[in-house]
């Protein structure tokens, strides 16, 4: 592959990779490049959602530009189809300044669409209407034993109860015959030479930080946070509305949950999902694996990337 135009930084969540494509923009200058952060983060793209999401505030984005924070409303639905649109045009012009783009988060499909050669199908209202009927009657459990018969390397991605995803997943099914894994080629062709670092941490280490991460989130006022999103409309979105963490808060104010029991499940989801980011992960080619566990390896692995870049 020719020489990378892309950094990219992805790991499960709460293995650092915030602070990681910060100390790579400052190794960068250093050596006389210029940088700018792209987010691929779904969940970051909500104006409001900064507690859960643990987005960056301003103030500790070290002076370093970041782009798609922050341009959604909580009612509307995010859509991958065009934030591969805004994230390719975000890098476009951030080589046209002469400087290097790193794209960095944990949604691997996100991540994935501005990597690849990936192309999305069409959309169908009357299909999408039709299963959604069917998963307000029936949930998105059987949807999702459908999926898994069909498609099942998109079913195991998407877990059993993201039921938009689902949805998603049999209307391509539906319209173009293929399974979604199919809009992927068999061996990724990447849309332009990146270099990925892919930040692991052992389970163990991995879930105790998971876990007291969840509590910080309650500790730091998630609650209050989701409380001031009902106005902005956070019950008529269809996305921000699900995330983890948020839906749990929701049912502690709408005293569905008690705040033990919120937690919990928000744990034991986190926990969930970053068992499929690891799946999805290590599948990315030619990514350098780093510990998260290890500071002084991380600075030093910032360090060389930035030489090799410059």
């Amino acid at each position: 592959m020719n020489a990378p135009q892309i950094v990219v930084v992805v790991g499960a969540t709460g293995t650092g990779k915030s602070d990681l494509s910060l100390d790579i923009a400052e190794q960068l200058a250093h050596e006389g490049r210029a940088a700018e952060v792209v987010n691929a983060d779904a969940m970051q793209l909500y104006r409001g959602m900064d507690i859960g999401t643990a987005k960056l505030a301003p103030a500790e984005r070290r002076g370093i530009p970041h782009h798609l924070l922050d341009v959604l409303e909580v009612a509307d639905e995010a859509s991958v189809a065009a934030y591969q649109r805004d994230a390719r045009a975000a890098i476009e012009g951030i080589l046209r300044r002469g400087a290097v783009p790193i794209l960095v988060g944990g949604s691997g499909l996100y991540v994935s669409s501005v990597l690849f050669d990936f192309r999305f199908p069409g959309r169908d209202d009357a299909v999408r209407a039709r299963l959604e009927s069917e998963l307000a009657e029936t949930g998105p459990g059987m949807l999702h034993r459908r999926l898994a018969a069909i498609d099942p390397a998109s079913a195991a991605s998407i877990g059993p109860h993201n039921g938009r995803r689902i949805v998603r997943a049999l209307e391509v099914v539906e319209l173009t015959g293929a399974p979604v894994s199919g809009t992927l080629p068999d061996a990724p062709v990447f849309w332009k030479p990146a270099a990925i670092v892919h930040l692991r941490l052992d389970r163990e280490q991995l879930v105790l930080r998971l876990d007291a991460r969840v509590e910080r989130m309650w500790a730091s006022g998630l609650v209050g946070e989701v409380e001031s999103l009902l106005a902005h409309g956070l019950r008529n979105g269809t996305t921000a509305v699900r995330a983890i963490g948020y839906a749990q808060a929701l049912a502690q104010l709408d005293g569905t949950s008690s705040e033990p029991e919120a937690v919990a499940e928000a744990q034991a989801l986190t926990r969930r999902y970053a068992r499929r980011q690891v799946s999805w992960f290590k599948r990315y080619p030619d990514a350098h694996d780093l510990d998260a566990a290890t500071p002084e390896p991380l600075h030093r692995a910032a360090a060389d990337l930035a030489r090799s870049l410059s």
